[in-house]
This record gives structure tokens, C-alpha cells and sequence, in this order.
């Protein structure tokens, strides 16, 4: 999205808008901090883009929570931003995606307190939070098969642990009230529609769903979450649907009202952010660009999605066991196709953190606003000055970092470990296990960075050759 052009209210436009097509779609996309929907044409052309922050709660260590209600509203307002000025009976689906963080909702589809203050508005424990620690250690203790796919060690940040600190932890305030828990990209098309059908993205990756057997009991049972399996699961999901399969009669009117599109125009099945990001990278058309990757099987791609955290997408034709590495899953990104994901939690934050909270950045603001660039730019610009004739990653060649303030998630899968294997070790994990991977493809907010994509390259073995003049970011390894 280089080079557009601000529009009042937040949204953007893109050169070559007074042509109109004759088909759109709204995507909708809820990360961390903020909420973001574009609006592209038939051949995927972006037309426009808006985004608006979303609240967070971090009322103790470890505890971050958000609020269904807040990211909404949030998706209203850009939904209505990027379609001002067209014909809006020619849109013809919408979709969304969303961090993998937990909805909870009672009976009658109302918010449910999360915490302690008792605040129903706080209704979702975000993706991040780690408060269920004891939880998932119990959970990993019982050495059940399910485990298989998630890397033989279940993160704190999936589904399974919060639903059992929820149980253990607010029984009476939330537990026993709650008609529904939601993975938030569910929750949107649920929304949106009224079909509180699930993903088969979410179920799979966070919730320990298989793609081909459902649900297992003795799962359930063992961890002390019985409940679902005697309800038959209908409070998290008996009803599962491919990513991207038309949902119900598509928008009701009220959703339809609250966002300003018409009613009934086709909605998706959602997909978790990453994963969105995963599948829009993975599959690029690098044709006519001279990279090495052209005609190469797409299971030679490990998709990167860097944003708050790093998401390392690797696809084979047959399963995959990784230790440390999540998956194998079956279809939950591209259809047909087993998918692992390493990952690194909170990497975009993290920098932000070292930067933010150093002492001389009082400075680097004045001086970065000084040339009008961001913090960022400047940063890089003042490395390029001081790196003299060797690559950049030469400066820190006798520094070693290890900032993993958030535990490892791949390949260790140790929580409490506060430091950071990186991109390389975990493609070398994945490697070692099966994976043949040439060619890095990045997205996010951090690909924009090219200090970022450049130490990626070096750092993986690239051959130096930054291919940022090509919008999906491929860096050949």
C-alpha cells in the first residue's frame, strides 16, 4: 500500500479510482492494535484501505483483554470508510480475519466478564495472554495424542488452557453463565450473519479440532472440560465449514445497517489473521519477475507473517511432524494441503519496546520528526551511515541478544524461556523434519521495513538480492 493517497476519514484511495468496476469485495481484518478493511475490485486491485485502534485492557501481569463490542464498532467504521463514493450494490462478498484470541458470550449472545473487576465489556482474552500457565502445564502433563499436532507441547496461547482457567477461575461470574466461546474471527462472521458455524482454521489450529476426524472426547475428559463433550459441543463449534464457504443467507439487515453494505451480499468462513496472511503470500503469482522461485511447487514457499508476532507458514502434500512447530494441519490455509506454523510471540511488539523504552528516545523522536520520517526510517538511515563497507548485520557481530520476553514458541515450545530463537533455527527445524523450503515470502507490517527483510535474508543464507521492488517480498534463501 506504498505510494496512496490519504482520503479524509481515514481511508485511502488508489490512482485509477474513477474507473469503476464492476464487481468489489470488502476484506476485514482485526489485528492486535487496530482494525483495517480494504476494498478491492474483481482482479484483486486494492481500492481502498482505512484503519481504526481498538482498545486493550492489561488489568494484571500477563492478563490483556479486549472487548467484541469495541472491535465491532471498529469494523463498521472502516467498512463504511472504504466504500464512501461507490455503488455498493456491486459488491459481492465480504470476509474477515482476526487475531485467534477468545470471545465469550451467554446464551442470549451477551459479553461475559473475562476478569476479575467483573467488567462484561472485557469479554475477550486476547491471543497474547498468558495467564493460563498452570493450565497448560496440566494439559501437556497428560501426554494425550492430540498434542501430536500442535508440536507435542500445547501453547499458552491457544484455546484449550483459557476455557480451563475460565472453569477454575470464574466459575460462577462467567463459566457457568457462558452459552459460547468464540475464536474471534468466528465471532465477526457470526456478526455478520447469525451462523455460528466455525472455521475449520480456528477449530483446527487453536482448539485441537481435526479436519478429519472432529472433536475427541477423551481429550476433553481428560483435561476436566467434559462439559463440552456433553452438550455435544455446541458452545465451542458442532458445526464446522472450509475458510471462505459462503455463511448462511450472507449479511443480515442489522449487520448490513451497522456497516453499510447491502443485505445479503455473500460472507466467508473466516480465517485467523496470520493464516489470512499466509494464504494471500503463499500462493503470489511471481511470474515475469526473474525470481530464482518462478516454476518452483508452492511447498518450496515458508510464508512469514510479521506483525506484533512472526508466523512461519510452511504447506506439504502429506503430514509433517515438527517438533516444537504447530501442526501438521489439513486444510486450514490452502485447501488440499498440510500446513505448519513456527512462530516467534510478540516480535513487532518487542521491538517496539527496545526502541520505545531506551533512553535516547526522546531523541529519536525529535529528530525523526525533525526530517518527517518515522522512527523507523530514521533509525535505518542512521545504520546505512555507520556501517561503512560491510552489511549492516556486521555492527552487532560480537553483541548477542536473546530478547524472547514473551517465552519461546517455536521450535522450543518452552513459555518460560526468555529468549528468542529465531527465523533460521526455526526453517532449520522444519527442514529436519521434512520440509524443503528456497524462498522466503513476507507480509505484515514489519516487510515493510527493508532493514527487516534484508537481515532476514542474511541471516537465512540469502544471496544478498532484497527483492522489495516486488510487492509480495520474496527473498530468495
Amino acid at each position: 500500500m506504498m505510494g496512496e493517497q490519504t482520503r479524509e476519514g481515514g481511508g485511502t484511495t488508489m490512482p485509477g479510482r474513477d474507473q469503476e468496476p464492476r464487481s468489489y469485495y470488502v476484506g476485514v481484518d482485526v489485528g492486535t492494535g487496530s482494525v483495517r478493511a480494504a476494498l478491492v475490485d474483481q482482479r484483486g486491485i486494492l481500492l481502498a484501505f482505512a484503519d481504526q485502534p481498538i482498545n486493550q485492557w492489561e488489568p494484571q501481569f500477563n492478563h490483556h483483554e479486549q472487548s467484541s463490542e469495541d472491535i465491532w464498532a471498529a469494523c463498521c467504521v472502516v467498512t463504511k470508510q472504504v466504500v464512501q463514493g461507490i455503488d455498493v450494490n456491486q459488491i459481492r462478498g465480504l470476509g474477515f480475519d482476526a487475531t485467534c484470541s477468545l470471545v465469550v458470550l451467554d446464551k442470549q449472545f451477551r459479553p461475559l466478564p473475562v476478569n476479575h473487576e467483573g467488567d462484561p465489556h472485557r469479554n475477550i482474552i486476547m491471543w497474547l495472554d498468558h495467564r493460563a500457565v498452570s493450565q497448560v502445564h496440566r494439559i501437556n502433563e497428560t501426554k494425550h495424542s492430540v498434542l501430536q499436532c500442535v508440536g507435542g507441547v500445547m501453547s499458552v496461547e491457544m484455546q484449550a488452557p483459557k476455557l480451563l482457567w475460565l472453569k477454575e477461575n470464574m466459575r460462577e461470574t462467567c463459566w457457568d453463565k457462558a452459552g459460547h466461546f468464540f475464536d474471534l474471527p468466528d465471532f465477526l462472521s457470526w456478526k455478520a450473519t447469525g451462523v455460528s458455524a466455525r472455521s475449520l482454521c480456528s477449530l483446527v489450529c487453536k482448539w485441537t479440532y481435526s479436519a478429519e476426524k472432529g472433536w475427541d472426547d477423551s481429550f476433553w475428559k481428560m483435561i476436566g472440560l467434559e462439559d463440552f463433550v456433553a452438550d455435544n459441543y455446541s458452545k465451542i463449534g458442532n458445526q464446522v465449514l472450509p475458510p471462505g464457504a459462503s455463511l448462511g443467507h450472507g449479511l443480515t439487515p442489522e449487520a448490513a445497517k451497522d456497516l453499510g453494505l447491502p443485505a445479503g451480499i455473500a460472507v466467508a468462513a473466516s480465517l485467523i489473521d496470520a493464516h489470512a496472511g499466509g494464504l494471500g503470500v503463499i500462493g503470489a503469482d511471481v511470474r515475469g519477475y526473474g525470481l530464482a522461485c518462478e516454476g518452483q511447487p508452492v511447498t518450496s514457499r515458508l510464508a512469514v507473517i510479521c506483525g506484533t508476532s512472526s508466523c512461519h507458514m510452511g504447506i506439504s502434500k502429506d503430514p509433517i511432524f515438527v517438533p516444537g512447530v504447530w501442526g501438521p494441519y489439513f486444510s486450514a490455509m490452502v485447501p488440499g494441503f498440510w500446513l505448519n506454523e513456527g512462530g516467534q510471540s510478540v516480535t513487532g511488539k518487542l521491538i517496539d519496546h527496545m526502541v520505545q523504552g531506551h533512553a535516547a528516545f526522546p531523541e529519536l523522536q525529535a529528530k525523526a520528526t525533525a526530517r518527517c520520517q518515522s522512527v523507523y526510517a530514521y533509525l535505518n538511515s542512521h545504520l546505512d551511515l555507520i556501517k561503512k563497507a560491510r552489511p549492516v548485520g556486521f555492527l552487532t557481530v560480537d553483541l548477542h541478544v536473546w530478547p524472547d520476553f514473551h517465552g519461546n514458541r517455536s521450535p522450543l515450545a518452552d513459555l518460560t524461556l526468555k529468549g528468542m530463537f529465531g527465523t533460521r533455527l526455526i526453517i532449520e527445524a522444519m527442514e529436519a523434519a521434512g520440509h524443503s523450503f528456497s524462498t522466503l515470502f513476507l507480509c505484515g507490517g514489519l516487510s515493510k521495513n527493508p532493514l527487516f527483510v534484508q537481515m532476514h535474508a542474511d541471516i537465512t543464507g540469502g544471496n544478498g538480492k532484497n527483492e522489495q521492488s516486488w510487492e509480495g517480498r520474496a527473498s530468495q534463501t
